[in-house]
């Protein structure tokens, strides 16, 4: 571990050991591939910040939010900044996660299950600001 790379894995590591109840409640669930076989990861750092759960291979970010996000505009510069690194972000109240939790699963499932992963060059061709793909052109097209 070397420079800024290192603080950002100790914050992380800091973060998955003092996880919040409902983060636990929801690792429980996404860890070891029990999630439609995606491989996700707690506490993961992107970039300048750390993300609560990301599953690489399908570009998707879970936040668990509790009170004190209820009107954070950190946040939305923060979702702004992953969508435009490619990824999706789904945001879930605590409450959310302890009473509904099969709804938050299947929430989660949910984009797998009619959308491709998000590649790099899928990437450029999104429209700003909306989550559509254009297809790639097919062989010889331009």
């Amino acid at each position: 571990m070397r420079g800024a790379n290192a603080t950002k894995t100790k914050r992380a590591r800091r973060l998955r050991r003092n996880a919040t109840d409902a983060e636990l409640k929801l690792w429980y669930h996404l860890r070891s591939r029990r999630l439609d076989g995606c491989k996700f990861v707690h506490q993961e750092p992107i970039d300048p910040y750390v993300v609560d759960f990301v599953c690489r291979e399908r570009h998707l970010i879970i936040e668990v939010d509790g009170g004190q996000h209820a009107i954070d505009a950190r946040d939305e510069a923060r979702d702004a900044f992953l969508r435009f690194q490619g990824y999706r972000v789904l945001r879930f109240w605590n409450n959310d996660i302890f009473l509904n939790t099969t709804g938050v699963l299947e929430t989660i499932a949910r984009p797998w299950q009619r959308r491709r992963p998000f590649t790099r060059i899928a990437r450029r061709q999104a429209c700003a600001g909306c989550d559509a793909i254009r297809p790639l052109p097919a062989s010889g097209e331009r």
